[in-house]
């Protein structure tokens, strides 16, 4: 009993580290970047500057203490390189090892932009003693220099590096965990509150965050804005129309500007020198909009620029910035910062293309009847790109944006699938493949890779790009017949729908994110049974059986893995599509008739294992049959703005236990036993030197890796003076 109970501690343990082997892998694009004219270089150098000062905002939306550790490391980074700086670590007493566990966490630290992890939201903390990191800090260069502000900066986050109290284990909303979108003292009723204010003043919340306090025994919320203006500074109407003090529902709400003010101007600023270089008016505009959006803190500023960005047809050098993805905000309904910069991938591109072209065929074949999809298919871009830069918590292999319902539903989207992340992030070493069957572990290493292109392009262009949100406008127009339309579920004349500003976000909130994704995927799963589908992407007869079966284990493969993102004390999942894949997995055991098998077994190591099994043969008949079923009910569900019926549903597929024919709980232990670490990547930077614009790539080889993340990520990160950032941290604590 005592050894388990050991085992369990070290297997809970090993969730908060960074383990000293984690894989870094480039993302090349030197050959695209080389093709692009000066012009295009120059365009995509400012856009990059752009996103990579709007980036650092990511570590004030992570944690109270995200902005001064990295602060702490750029200041020892910026004074001595890392083989420099080891030589006074190993002085001070650090091993190699130890040594290596902090270049780890350092680079952990950069490529999540804060303490958490992007995939998971748990905390991460150093792999080496407190008083060893101590030690290397008073015993750099930069301590040496300046030791003063030096100590102040260590002992304003020393604690909180290391701290893994039960709340600030991971990211969450009042007691479940930490974030910065919310004061500390906010409750989920409070987001809620503040939710229906925004509503009423017709306000977004994917740019704000909201501060509680208490006068005189009376609550008062602040909502905060992002943008470069703050209040006091000449501004137009525009900014200020939004802007002050409201009474709602008996409580004071202040709607102010100027959150992350120094980092959006440098944004703003970095746009309006990037128009200079835009390919065409369009691309002219959209900057004027996007630097309008973060300079004022408008989010309708930021949906023109998105306007403009939709009828960017096929540009050379694709982009987008803003506050995007809702995935951290445990509300979800705030997005987290990020920009992106990226150069077409031609061949690719063509085949995403015939894709689009398809769509119009191949939507009629979703489960829904014809009054819940689109009145017309707004034929998106579909584009394969390889990244220059992406600023931002982490980086996903594909994109469909924007997020804004009302574009989406009637102006478009546009689809990116990111090449040069897919071709190394799930690239699989045979003896770190676990879970399955040794006869599948060579196919899914063959197949994984086109199986992933087919899933994403479904999930991007028809997934996220199908379905219809019945609403009922603010001057009673309806853009459905709700005197004929019937709802397939309750066989009933459809009873409810969106009113006025309600979105998907704003209504469904908390699940809706991880829904959305579970949605998609399922549309992809769906739909890889097209023949036609497999031929766009070059798979016939043998090959495209072998993709289909791939892409199906694969993701019953991802359903186990999500438990590792399932924290059973709170009884919260913390990352969106693994959620979304173990509600999936659920979806396809439940159906029986021996479509999907988990086995525990004892490992060849002596330790817990499990083997999953999938029988091929059943996919195309059983397991397309319970999708078909649940693929609509979750489509249903979002049309009709039924939120009762969709958390039914969802939570309950959601739900972790060790009852039933599945103990998840215990195999949950079992995945997180033998987990890998995601990897992590080193991007190129772009410098001007003169009148030349060069990009600076970072080697990769064997004896450098250790090093390369941090010197990758030290040098492409902000120009600004760290004092800056320093002081803004300071000041949203």
């Amino acid at each position: 009993s005592g050894f388990k109970q050991l085992l369990n501690l070290n297997m809970v343990d090993s969730q908060y580290y960074l383990p000293n082997d984690v894989g870094i892998s480039a993302l090349d694009c030197s050959e695209a970047f080389r093709l692009l004219s000066p012009r295009e270089k120059m365009y995509a150098h400012y856009l990059s500057r752009a996103a990579w000062y709007g980036g650092l905002a990511v570590l004030l939306q992570t944690s109270p203490e995200s902005a001064n550790i990295f602060v702490l490391l750029q200041r020892i980074f910026r004074k001595q390189t890392p083989a420099q700086l080891e030589k006074d670590a190993t002085a001070a007493g650090l091993s190699s090892e130890e040594y290596q566990a902090f270049l780890v966490y350092a680079a952990g630290l950069y490529a999540n932009m804060g303490n958490y992890k992007s995939f998971g939201d748990t905390k991460f903390i150093p792999n080496l003693p407190k008083y060893k990191l101590e030690a290397l800090v008073k015993a750099s260069q930069a301590f040496q220099e300046q030791p003063t502000e030096m100590k102040a900066l260590w002992d304003s986050c020393s604690c909180l590096i290391y701290s893994l109290e039960k709340r600030q284990k991971q990211l969450g909303l009042g007691d479940k965990g930490i974030t910065t979108y919310f004061s500390g003292n906010c409750s989920l009723e409070d987001a809620e509150l503040a939710q229906k204010f925004l509503d009423s003043k017709k306000l977004s919340a994917y740019n704000t965050r909201l501060f509680k306090r208490e006068n005189g025994g009376k609550a008062c919320y602040e909502v905060r804005l992002a943008s470069a203006e703050q209040k006091g500074q000449n501004c137009s109407t525009l900014a200020t129309s939004c802007c002050g003090s409201f009474n709602f529902e008996d409580k004071e709400f202040s709607v102010k500007r100027g959150d992350y003010s120094p980092l959006m101007e440098k944004v703003a600023s970095n746009l309006q020198q990037a128009q200079a270089f835009a390919a065409n008016e369009n691309q002219r505009k959209m900057l004027e909009e996007y630097q309008r959006s973060f300079t004022l803190g408008s989010i309708e500023a930021h949906k023109e620029g998105s306007r403009y960005w939709i009828k960017d047809k096929s540009p050379i050098v694709e982009s987008y910035i803003g506050f995007i993805e809702s995935y951290r905000d445990p509300f979800g309904s705030r997005g987290e910062f990020e920009g992106f910069v990226a150069i077409v991938n031609k061949a690719m591109s063509e085949r995403f293309a015939n894709l689009v072209s398809s769509a119009e065929v191949l939507l009629p074949e979703l489960p829904w009847p014809q009054d819940f999809e689109k009145d017309t298919f707004l034929k998106p871009d579909f584009t394969s790109l390889d990244v220059l830069t992406f600023a931002g918590s982490g980086i996903p292999a594909g994109i469909n944006i924007p997020n804004y319902d009302d574009i989406r539903q009637s102006e478009g989207f546009k689809n990116v699938s990111l090449g040069n992340v897919l071709a190394v992030a799930y690239a699989t070493q045979k003896e770190k493949l676990t879970f399955l069957e040794e006869d599948d572990k060579d196919m899914f290493i063959q197949w994984k890779g086109p199986s992933f292109d087919v899933q994403v392009g479904l999930h991007e262009l028809l997934g996220h790009g199908s379905g219809k949100l019945f609403v009922q406008d603010d001057n009673g127009e309806f853009n459905f017949d709700q005197t004929k339309v019937i709802n397939p579920e309750s066989k009933q004349l459809v009873s409810s729908w969106y009113h006025g500003s309600e979105t998907w976000d704003s209504k469904f909130t908390t699940i809706a994110s991880s829904y959305e994704e579970c949605r998609a995927e399922c549309v992809g799963l769906y739909l890889c049974l097209n023949k036609q589908v497999l031929s766009i992407f070059g798979n016939e007869g043998q090959q495209a059986d072998d993709v289909i079966y791939v892409n199906w284990l694969s993701m019953v493969r991802g359903g186990l893995l999500g438990l590792e993102f399932y924290t059973p004390e709170s009884q919260s999942w913390r990352q969106a599509h693994m959620q979304a894949r173990f509600v999936i997995l659920r979806v396809l055991l439940e159906v029986g008739e021996g479509l999907v098998g988990l086995k525990e077994v004892t490992g060849q190591d002596g330790k817990p294992d499990i083997r999953i099994t999938l029988d091929r043969s059943k996919i195309s008949t059983v397991g397309k049959d319970a999708i078909h079923r649940f693929l609509c009910k979750l489509q249903v569900f979002k049309s009709t703005a039924d939120v009762a019926g969709g958390r039914a549903l969802y939570e309950g597929y959601s739900t972790v236990s060790d009852g039933g024919s599945h103990d998840f709980l215990r195999l949950r232990e079992t995945v997180l036993l033998r987990k890998e670490a995601r990897k992590m990547f080193v991007q190129a930077n772009t410098k001007i030197k003169g009148e030349r614009l060069n990009q600076k790539r970072y080697k990769m080889e064997q004896s450098e890796t250790k090093l390369a993340s941090v010197q990758a990520d030290v040098r492409r990160k902000c120009r600004a003076p760290s004092r800056q950032f320093q002081s803004l941290s300071f000041l949203y604590r």
